[in-house]
């Protein structure tokens, strides 16, 4: 029905808001994905989707919810610790509806595309108002930094970067000069954003990383080498010329030796909490202190301190250490089992895998120095960049006569219960990437 085209239009509108208002906003995102859930489970198949809840890219993400649930039972926190304890791994409920919905939109490449471009508005912002501080949205720490935080915005910049990287060589191959262009000056200016404006040094941990992984999919040997001899070369120039990097890397050994909070500490906050969660883990090595017991536990261990080491917080800054300590290494397992999992998801070689794997190994790498599977905004990031990209990769591997079936039933809409949603792509900004094979040079 007519109705039901327009409202899968709307459901699907209401998911790319969520996406472009990341970057901007805590309270947007929240309520459009609240909304979203309430457009898309009337159109839900409640047959396929109890199977799909079996699938490991669902029932592992799941299972890690649940335990926080049970968590609670064995915590040594009180109450009202416990219960928020849980709303960090909430958002994962929300992965099961986005997996099933992009296996039948043909929408999904919509969401991709209004993240890119909410994400290059913020960047043109950011250089606008590192030389004019008073056009700051928000007051924000950072020069550079018009809303939120420099983390926040230093993984939106490098997600977005390392996923152009591939229509950018898809264009170079095809000698779309122009689009190369185009994508190339993006990822030139979302990097050069990072490096001369304002970064999160957990960035220069996971960049490299999907350098490599961008190199060993995509590329020829020879292009690698070309490739890192030119990085190599490019990561000379920008040492010499940005301040900026030179004073961050510098400050990590200031941080080091901080005995309090009084100036930058970072480094040295950091090794401390590590410090204290393995010692908090050994005491509890198989189910942890129970949900929402990390401040707790470190509350009690500051008795007494001073400095550094009377600090409480309920982040320990490393994703494995918050799960182990509240659920021990069972939840460590299933942690590792669901990123996996994810990994397993994005085996293709075409846009939409490149782009979810780009997500899962960002948040994989970029959790060695914070919790940002669990974090809000990082948080959301994976949920929605998994779900959606999930969806589509799940969907071409459906057989080819599944969808004949479909196509012949539904020239026109492909049905979900009573709602159909239309199979007619709009164009975006990305574009349909084909399987990539190796030629001699790139």
């Amino acid at each position: 029905m007519c109705r039901s085209a327009a409202y899968a239009r709307t459901t699907d509108a209401l998911i790319t808001l969520a996406a472009a208002s990341l970057p901007w906003s805590t309270s947007a995102p929240a309520i459009f994905m609240v909304l979203w859930l309430f457009a898309v489970i009337p159109t839900i198949d409640w047959e396929q989707f109890v199977l799909d809840l079996a699938t490991p890219a669902c029932a592992l993400a799941l299972a890690l919810v649940a335990l926080a649930l049970v968590g609670m039972v064995w915590s040594e926190a009180s109450w009202a610790e416990r219960l928020p304890g849980i709303k960090p791994l909430g958002k994962f409920l929300a992965l099961p509806f986005l997996l099933a919905y992009f296996q039948r939109s043909q929408r999904g490449r919509w969401v991709f595309a209004a993240f890119l471009i909410s994400c290059t508005l913020m960047m043109i912002l950011s250089w606008i108002v590192l030389a004019l501080p008073q056009l700051k949205l928000a007051h924000t720490a950072s020069a550079g930094v018009p809303v939120k935080n420099y983390l926040d915005q230093s993984q939106e910049f490098a997600l977005c970067a390392f996923a152009l990287a591939l229509p950018a060589l898809t264009a170079l191959r095809a000698r779309q000069w122009a689009a190369a262009a185009f994508y190339l000056a993006l990822i030139l200016l979302f990097v050069a954003n990072m490096l001369y404006v304002v970064s999160a040094r957990t960035a220069l941990v996971y960049m490299p990383v999907l350098l490599i992984l961008f190199a060993s999919l995509h590329l020829s040997r020879q292009a690698t080498r070309a490739l890192f001899a030119g990085v190599a070369l490019v990561s000379l120039v920008i040492w010499t010329t940005s301040p900026y990097l030179r004073q961050r890397i510098a400050d990590v050994t200031v941080e080091y030796h901080a005995q309090d909070i009084s100036g930058i500490a970072s480094t040295a906050q950091r090794l401390i909490y590590w410090q204290k969660s393995l010692k908090f883990i050994a005491e509890a090595p198989i189910l942890g202190h129970g949900t929402g017991s990390i401040k707790y536990l470190f509350k009690r261990d500051a008795a007494g301190q001073t400095g550094l080491q009377a600090e409480v917080v309920n982040n320990p800054h490393n994703q494995t250490l918050n799960v182990a300590i509240q659920w021990g290494l069972i939840g460590v397992f299933l942690l590792y089992a669901m990123w996996i999992g994810h990994v397993r998801l994005f085996a293709g070689r075409d846009l939409v895998a490149w782009i979810g794997l780009v997500v899962v190994v960002q948040n994989i790498t970029s959790s060695l120095l914070n919790s940002h599977l669990t974090d809000f905004h990082e948080g959301w990031i994976y949920v929605i960049g998994v779900g959606v990209a999930g969806g589509i990769a799940l969907r071409n591997r459906r057989p080819e006569k599944m969808l004949t079936g479909l196509a012949a039933t539904e020239p026109s809409c492909i049905r979900v219960k009573d709602h159909t949603v239309s199979d007619k792509a709009s164009p975006v900004i990305l574009p349909r990437t084909p399987i990539i094979t190796r030629g001699p040079w790139v």
